[in-house]
């Protein structure tokens, strides 16, 4: 059944591509917005805009009833969540069924089956797929000797049920372990209402690598390819491109076989990432997670094959098949998406807030902006800090390099601190520019340098 209308369950940036992806395809939509949001681009865009709630998150966005009520009461017959707040929320997923809303996603049965770190990393191991050496914890009970013997240092914990680098530490001293593990469970106890660990060998230098794929309810299965996220800080992406510079076809063939057998082998439906972490050292690639949403990068994959990621969640989400085989997907240049946050890079990466009073986002050919930004708009305290994304296009890899020294010399923006300084100093930097980087080479390396 065709879908007729959809609310737009979000905010920001996302809000606005769902509408405009919407929009192409003939579809209604009704953005909900918070009192913090009343005037946004997105309720500008909409074909109707309600008000869900007072500006903190837990009142508005996070408020599943609110939702629920101003869809069936708009005659929304489809839920498009994007991703963050309850994009991955596998009850809110189930209640959307029971009233007879279309959740452009994932089943709830599906979410908890991927979105749960410990249950993942199981059905990826039953189907050969490789996995970090690891396992779960009780931070109570597991003895530091029984770890080490079973990872050895140094180690990383991780929170079973969340993300964003919560409930997240290293250790690399055996003295550490206890303290990091109390630690860990009490931040992802309160992050995440769940404080089940594991810990995984740390991996020194290490690629994240993560697959695009999408599928359909006829069993279908494609990706589009592999997005590097490998430019990070305290496990925070900054900086995505695809392809990955340091693949070569049999890596890359191996890793998106692994992703779209995970995918297949549990019915997926609609968007969704397979996470990997590709060891430079030995070549070889580990299934880390799945994330059963759309990503904030998915741009990249957009511009790197000329398909339309929301496009196909809202047709896959009507029930039809997917209109394009894994053979039609093919890769064009080299593509880069650099996060344009509202964060001092020279105080922490301490995110802010406060009126933009002047914003000149980036043009011109090969240059896309994702943003629901505008002069004069105030940046509130209660969100995420995006503020927008630069993607570059070029034919090789050193051509979008150049291409983003442009784009990121032109985008201006004043009355809040942003990104754009820490990224300007990123693409001069010889490890950049020659891909000699790690996940933990930012917090290495920068030492809060300013536009040059």
């Amino acid at each position: 059944m065709a879908i007729r209308r959809v609310l737009v369950a979000n905010r920001g940036e996302i809000a606005v591509r769902i509408i405009r992806a919407c929009r192409d395809l003939g579809i209604e939509t009704v953005a909900v917005f918070s009192e913090a949001d009343r005037d946004s681009l997105a309720t500008q865009l909409a074909d109707r805009a309600v008000c869900i709630g007072p500006a903190p998150a837990r009142q508005s966005y996070l408020n599943a009833d609110a939702l629920l009520v101003t869809a069936r009461h708009t005659g929304c017959d489809a839920l498009h969540p994007g991703y963050g707040f309850l994009a991955e929320n596998a009850e809110f997923a189930d209640e959307c069924a029971a009233n007879g809303i279309q959740f452009i996603g994932p089943s709830g049965d599906t979410m908890r089956g991927l979105g749960d770190k410990l249950p993942a990393r199981r059905t990826a191991e039953r189907l050969g797929i490789p996995v970090v050496p690891g396992g779960p914890l009780d931070a109570d009970a597991a003895p530091a000797d029984t770890v080490l013997d079973q990872v050895g240092l140094p180690l990383l914990i991780k929170a079973s049920a969340g993300g964003g680098g919560r409930g997240l530490r290293r250790v690399d001293d055996p003295v550490d372990l206890a303290g990091a593990l109390a630690q860990s469970a009490a931040e992802a106890g309160a992050a995440f209402g769940d404080p089940t660990l594991y810990v995984e060998r740390y991996i020194e230098r290490g690629r994240h690598i993560e697959v695009q794929i999408v599928g359909d309810r006829y069993g279908n299965v494609i990706h589009l390819f592999e997005r590097d996220c490998t430019t990070q800080r305290r496990y925070q992406k900054l900086v995505e491109e695809a392809p990955s510079p340091v693949l070569d076809d049999a890596a890359r063939k191996a890793i998106t076989d692994s992703a779209c057998r995970l995918a297949r082998a549990v019915g997926y439906q609609g968007a969704g990432t397979v996470e990997f972490l590709f060891d430079l050292d030995t070549g070889a690639h580990y299934f880390i997670e799945m994330n059963t949403r759309l990503q904030v990068e998915h741009p990249v994959s957009e511009l790197l094959t000329g398909l339309d990621l929301v496009r196909l969640q809202l047709l896959v989400a009507s029930g039809e098949p997917l209109p394009v085989s894994q053979d039609d997907v093919t890769m064009t240049g080299h593509v880069i998406e650099f996060r344009v946050n509202c964060e001092d890079p020279g105080n922490g990466f301490l995110p802010a807030a406060g009126t933009v009073r002047r914003w000149r986002p980036a043009a011109g050919p090969w240059v896309r902006v994702d943003t629901h930004m505008e002069q004069g708009r105030v940046v509130p305290p209660y969100y995420d800090s995006l503020l927008a994304k630069l993607i570059v296009s070029g034919d090789t890899r050193e051509q979008a390099i150049e291409r983003s020294r442009r784009g990121l010399a032109e985008f201006t923006v004043d009355g809040v601190p942003t990104t754009l300084p820490f990224h300007s100093w990123l693409v001069a930097q010889p490890d950049f520019i020659s891909a000699n980087l790690h996940t933990t080479w930012v917090d290495d390396n920068w030492k809060g340098a300013r536009r040059p």
